[in-house]
């Protein structure tokens, strides 16, 4: 076998091969076994009609079609390993000469990951929010604490702001009762704004067994997106009540005896919480940078690929689960379905960019992955799934996904080894020490920012794997 390589632009070239006749043979002698599987002749037992027999009755061309199509892989893969490239993505194969007996001539376009440079990045410097802590904001934390300690007890009244109201609710649609429109025995605080908008307004002033009718565009079920005629029958008014602010409320909702020490605890986890947004806004802004100082063409068939694959993701995963089309979706968004598509275009294209070059900075720092980060990875993946990790370690191994994770972990590497080489400061101008951060901490930041960036990029891999 003979290939040569042309290159037609920076992400894509065009592989020519010659395979000489005799390399077909193994693929010629497998279709003529599996045609003989397949067919019957009378005078002949099923698989053992001579081949002459096969040519004669179905053509010899049917043989040949058969046997290059098992031999095109074979021969591309040959021909683009002994090129050293990087392929992405399938193959746009023509077979330009077939000679019986002769040679076996195609061509092979596909992408390829481009030739990327990596300057000195030692050089950048970013802002980022400084970590202060008001006492407003400690407060707020007490209080939402409070918040989760209220009891309630029914009173004999009309409903009130802030009441926990037990109703009954009925949907209906152009005056037909929905089956998924249905719902007795819910609880509902009046002003907390999560049920239907206009129920506030009609539960306000019932008494129990006091019932309303208001209209309201339902967002979720069968007829999201419809405006219906909504009937709501209160059951209970029940009056909540907040504990005092003491002593006994810290020892009630925290391991600590005193509400001093309760609000220098809170203090302390908004400064942690903060300090996490911190590094993780250094991370985001120093990859910008990052990208800023790299030339990268994208590939334009991985580029559609990755924006077809984010639209059918949005549109029938995460917008079914929540009872939205696109059209609805862009009208909440306040966006036009041409401003959707330049986002969604930008944003695919951010995301294939960004593995390219930490690809790139896995390979010119010579970073590697042992087993402790990948289970680590492994484990903080399983938790935001849902699923527990044993559940989503199966789940990995069997879709072959395990050197997908592996690059995640090594990309977020990457990236962790540019923000440590980069001058972050806070809008005080003081200088951020990401060092300080707990090493979990770090690798949770690392991994979060590379695959939110490097996500849509994931196919990208997993053809180049195939």
């Amino acid at each position: 076998m003979k290939s040569a390589v042309e290159t037609l632009n920076p992400t894509r070239v065009r592989l020519t091969v010659e395979v000489p006749f005799e390399e077909l043979k193994d693929s010629l002698d497998a279709a003529y076994k599996k045609i003989n599987q397949q067919v019957t002749v009378k005078g002949f037992r099923k698989g053992k009609i001579p081949a002459r027999v096969i040519d004669q009755r179905f053509g010899r061309g049917a043989v040949l079609e058969e046997a290059v199509n098992d031999a095109l892989p074979k021969f591309y893969t040959e021909a683009v390993n002994e090129a050293e490239l990087n392929v992405l993505g399938q193959p746009e194969v023509d077979i330009t000469e077939l000679k019986d007996n002769e040679t076996l001539n195609f061509t092979a376009e596909v992408d390829v990951r481009p030739t990327i440079e990596i300057p000195d990045y030692s050089g950048i410097e970013v802002e980022v929010d400084a970590v202060e802590i008001a006492d407003e904001d400690v407060d707020k934390a007490v209080e939402e604490l409070r918040e989760r300690f209220a009891s309630t007890s029914p009173v004999e009244r009309a409903a009130e702001d802030g009441d926990v109201v037990t109703i009954d609710l009925e949907a209906k649609v152009e005056g037909e009762v929905l089956e998924d429109g249905v719902a007795s025995g819910v609880s509902y605080t009046i002003g907390s704004g999560e049920l239907l908008e206009g129920i506030d307004d009609a539960v306000k002033g019932l008494e129990a067994g006091a019932e309303a009718t208001f209209t309201s565009e339902l967002k979720g079920g069968s007829a999201a997106g419809k405006e219906s005629e909504v009937t709501v029958k209160v059951t209970q008014v029940a009056k909540r009540e907040l504990p005092e602010l003491d002593d006994d409320f810290a020892q009630l909702a925290s391991e600590f005896d005193t509400l001093d020490e309760l609000k220098a605890d809170s203090r302390k986890r908004l400064e942690t919480a903060r300090q996490f947004d911190q590094a993780t806004q250094a991370q985001e802004r120093v990859l910008e940078k990052l990208l800023e100082l790299v030339e990268v063409p994208v590939p334009e068939k991985l580029l559609e690929d990755e924006i077809r694959t984010r639209k059918h993701n949005l549109e029938h995963h995460q917008l079914g689960q929540m009872g939205l089309d696109l059209a609805k979706y862009l009208e909440i968004q306040g966006k036009t379905e041409e401003e959707f598509d330049a986002e969604t275009k930008e944003q695919a294209e951010k995301g294939i960019k960004t593995q390219f070059v930490l690809d790139e900075l896995v390979n010119k720092e010579k970073l590697n992955v042992n087993q402790e980060e990948l289970t680590e990875h492994l484990m903080r993946r399983a938790q935001s799934s849902g699923m527990s990790p044993d559940q989503f370690a199966q789940a990995v191994v069997e879709g072959g996904q395990v050197p997908m994770l592996v690059g995640e972990v090594a990309r977020g590497k990457a990236l962790a080894v540019v923000v440590e080489a980069a001058t972050v400061k806070d809008t005080n101008g003081e200088v951020v020490d990401l060092d300080d951060e707990d090493e979990a901490t770090e690798g949770e930041q690392a991994d979060a920012s590379a695959e939110a960036d490097a996500e849509s990029a994931k196919a990208d891999e997993e053809k180049s794997e195939a």
